[in-house]
């Protein structure tokens, strides 16, 4: 049977309509803000969960959490996200790649919210009852980084203790099983192994003794010189629940609903967000211009020559001034 030419004109019709409703929803998609994240706590969660980032700048954004910073920036070299959230030291090893990435916002200087933590039934009360001990921690994290300078603060030589790799979301098992004497990491996992662990030292400590960590945000330079805008309204969106934060910390580390939200956020427990809020520190703007001018670019270049004396890189950058950036921050 034939079809009629006003059939075919019909079904062609139909066909370039759901064509073009298909790269329509393309579009959409691709106009999408990708962005990875991890669980460390900070008051600008309560932002990502209640979706202010998206309304305030206008775009959709798309948000993918990340177990550890080495996925982030695997995600970052591929084109997978646009942004992402990790610790200084994958930048320091970033850097020594030559990835094309800067850092722009400073989530937090980290303190408490990443500590070493022993068994209390593996008989360490100093560190050198480490030694022949085994410690879980995810590599090349801020976390690895923070427990390798401690040894050596410590005198006591790394190849002594077993060091395994093990992403944060692993740790409690293994804990839990007796595998590990010790782990060195962050929320959530750093909550459950508190429960029948106690700290050795915090990132806190260390920090005062002229080896600061830091949870950053970075971006593609390619992505970068195209938003500007997006950018911006990003870190002003970040710098509000900072500001909101250090005005009020009490009434806001234990509302009800921050609570709630940061814990949907990074899968930390109510009764610990409170203390880890309080146990990093979360700049202005216009104490970041500063970091990001000078302090955070050497720390990440000490971070990478620390990494490469440790046999953790093979090479690093002869300068890191160009991963970080103070372009996004609104200050004039």
């Amino acid at each position: 049977m034939r079809v009629s030419i006003t059939k075919k004109i019909s079904r062609f019709v139909g066909a370039v309509g759901s064509t073009l409703l298909f790269f329509a929803a393309q579009a959409v998609l691709a106009d999408a803000v990708k962005i990875g994240y991890q669980t460390g706590i900070d008051p600008s969660k309560v932002a990502l969960a209640d979706g202010l980032y998206e309304k305030n700048s206008g775009q959709q954004i798309e948000w993918r959490r990340f177990d550890n910073g080495a996925e982030v920036i695997r995600a970052l070299a591929s084109g997978d996200i646009d942004i992402g959230n990790v610790g200084s030291t994958i930048v320091a090893t970033a850097g020594a790649r030559k990835l094309p990435i800067s850092t722009f916002l400073i989530a937090a200087e980290l303190g408490t919210s990443e500590a070493l933590v022993v068994r209390k039934d593996a008989g360490i009360n100093s560190p050198e009852d480490l030694l022949g001990k085994t410690i879980a921690v995810p590599f090349v994290s801020t976390s690895h980084y923070s427990l390798l300078a401690a040894l050596k603060k410590w005198g006591i030589d790394s190849k002594k203790i077993k060091i395994i790799n093990l992403r944060g979301s692993e740790i409690p098992a293994a804990w839990k099983r007796g595998d590990i004497h010790a782990a060195y990491v962050w929320e959530p996992a750093l909550g459950v192994i508190k429960e029948t662990g106690k700290v050795l030292v915090t990132s806190a400590e260390l920090a005062r003794q002229g080896l600061p960590t830091y949870d950053v945000w970075v971006v593609r330079n390619q992505f970068a010189d195209k938003n500007t805008d997006f950018l911006k309204s990003f870190t002003k969106t970040t710098f509000e629940f900072f500001s909101t934060y250090k005005a009020n910390p009490t009434p806001f580390a234990y509302d009800e609903d921050n609570l709630k939200k940061i814990g949907r956020i990074t899968g930390a427990k109510a009764n610990d967000i409170s203390v880890l809020l309080a146990g990093n520190q979360y700049p202005s703007a216009e104490q970041q211009q500063e970091i990001l001018s000078g302090v955070y670019i050497q720390a990440i270049a000490d971070t990478a020559s620390f990494l490469k004396e440790q046999g953790k890189l093979d090479t690093v950058a002869p300068d890191y001034s160009s991963y970080a950036t103070t372009k996004f921050l609104g200050v004039q």
